[in-house]
């Protein structure tokens, strides 16, 4: 609890069984039937059946927008409003959201700010700096490193918060992290700023890579001086991750084809392991999102995450090359 505390600058912090335990928790303990959350359009997919499906069976309703504009946001907040929920960058869109700037706005409504830091970790970002109230972690991710652990993480600026998601909320619904699980979690807080390190410079890599590719139409990476979100990036952020979003040409089926023709890259929902790993969300990690609507939440049924990893950048290059000759039969 306290190491990650510290990492995020924050005064406690509570582990968790699982990231959907620590998001699950955090988010019922700011609101109840008749409230209302206001949550940015991209999320990952587990956290959006969450609020779109699961707790509005308990009376709280969940409004998605697009935080990229905080004119939106400011616009959106009601008097039922208790809590905005973001991640940033985003999942899978890597869209940047202005942290500062939209706890600004909601603390001057009285709503609490709750920002998912998975994708960063805190050695590229600490959002409690920023001033939201609390920062979450799928610590499956980043902080684990290795694939070989489930668990979240809580920290807040404010201790007695953190203390009543520990004994109210944590112990009361379960969601208790194993000693096991979290001696390897503090194991891989020890490498956690090395890896974070090469993780970015083999993202830039590919992502550089993509961009190239006259297969590719679209190449995401908030690295790129051109996205949308890179000085805002570079203002909030110490590095700008290990994570890339892409869309090849033509239907989805040949972002089916590409992530099963990839040898070295691993097929999986996670990211943030020491092994490269691919996904296509629309049919995996997302795929309560409705297809027809994709669009509306910043991604499509055509676009590919690649979680890159600590490999040679050529041999994951080569891979990617390889995978792109057997779609489209260079």
């Amino acid at each position: 609890d306290q190491r990650l505390a510290t990492l995020e600058n924050g005064a406690d912090g509570v582990a968790f069984s699982s990231g959907m335990a620590a998001i699950s928790s955090v988010v019922m303990s700011f609101a109840a039937a008749g409230d209302s959350i206001l949550a940015h359009r991209n999320l990952y997919g587990s956290t959006f059946g969450f609020l779109n499906h699961l707790i509005s069976n308990y009376g709280v309703k969940t409004q998605f927008v697009d935080m990229t504009d905080l004119n939106i946001v400011k616009q959106s907040i009601t008097p039922e409003t208790r809590v905005i929920y973001l991640e940033t960058p985003t999942n899978p869109a890597l869209e940047i959201i202005d942290i500062e700037g939209l706890c600004e706005i909601a603390h001057s409504k009285g709503v609490k700010v709750v920002v998912d830091n998975t994708f960063a970790t805190p050695v590229f970002q600490r959002p409690l700096d920023f001033g939201a109230d609390v920062v979450l972690h799928s610590a499956t991710k980043y902080i684990s490193g290795h694939g070989d652990v489930v668990g979240g993480f809580a920290t807040s600026k404010d201790f007695d918060y953190i203390q009543k998601l520990k004994f109210g909320y944590m112990c009361e619904l379960g969601g208790v992290l194993s000693p096991f699980n979290a001696w390897l979690l503090l194991r891989g807080m020890k490498t956690l700023g090395l890896r974070m390190e090469r993780h970015e410079k083999n993202a830039t890599a590919i992502a550089n890579f993509l961009r190239a590719q006259k297969e590719v139409v679209k190449t995401s990476y908030p690295g790129f001086e051109d996205h949308p979100g890179h000085e805002l990036a570079a203002r909030q952020m110490n590095g700008f991750g290990g994570i890339i979003s892409f869309e090849l040409k033509g239907p989805r089926e040949n972002a089916e084809k590409f992530v099963r023709n990839l040898k070295l890259i691993k097929l999986a929902v996670s990211l943030g392991d020491a092994e490269t790993l691919v996904e296509v969300p629309a049919m995996m990690t997302h795929r309560d999102y409705p297809e027809e609507e994709l669009h509306k939440f910043g991604f499509s049924a055509r676009t590919v995450r690649i979680s890159a990893g600590l490999e040679y950048h050529e041999d994951i290059l080569a891979d990617i090359e390889n995978a792109l000759e057997k779609v489209f039969r260079r």
